[in-house]
């Protein structure tokens, strides 16, 4: 079979839930006090530790509108190593990676107590639903095969969007 099978297509309606979820919790997001580029920098380092490169490519392009910095996007898979992150977004990286990896050991556990220290319980609540959110997303774009269509200069900034991304509010995760 050379036919792609694109699971968002093949299931309208759910694909359209999931969006709607995407959509809730964006609105947790901004109610939590949470900005748009610490909510995408999740988003870029959840679905690099998923490998999506889809879900990569759209949200390192919003991860920079929204204000993240080039360097920051660089060090991304090393941000313990450096001091270009602040306390909110390392808890809010912490938070990301633990929700992806699912680590049932003592050092996730305590780099989430060290994030619920520094995150506001809806804080902390909503940067979980953005991370479980950025995960749904990964695992259909990953199993969709959803390609990576090349940029041009002038489409860098105009591209199609077809995901919750382009639809939500700011704070929204994908």
């Amino acid at each position: 079979m050379d036919t792609p099978f694109f699971l968002d297509k093949s299931d309208p309606g759910t694909w359209k839930a999931l969006n709607g979820v995407a959509l809730k919790v964006a609105v947790a997001a901004e109610a939590a006090g949470l900005d748009r580029a610490l909510v995408e920098l999740v988003n870029v380092r959840v679905s690099q530790l998923n490998g999506c490169a889809y879900c990569l490519d759209l949200h390192d392009r919003l991860a920079r509108e929204a204000g993240v910095s080039d360097q920051q996007l660089a060090v991304l898979p090393a941000w313990r190593e450096t001091a270009l992150f602040d306390q909110t977004e390392r808890a809010a990286l912490a938070v990301g990676e633990a929700v992806t990896a699912l680590h049932n050991d003592a050092k996730s556990f305590a780099e989430l107590a060290q994030a619920r220290d520094v995150l506001t319980e809806a804080q902390y609540s909503a940067l979980q639903w953005c991370a479980i959110a950025m995960n749904a997303f990964n695992r259909v774009s990953i199993l969709s095969g959803h390609p990576v269509r090349p940029r041009t200069a002038a489409s860098h900034h105009t591209a199609d969007r077809t995901d919750a991304a382009s639809q939500a509010p700011a704070g929204a995760t994908p």
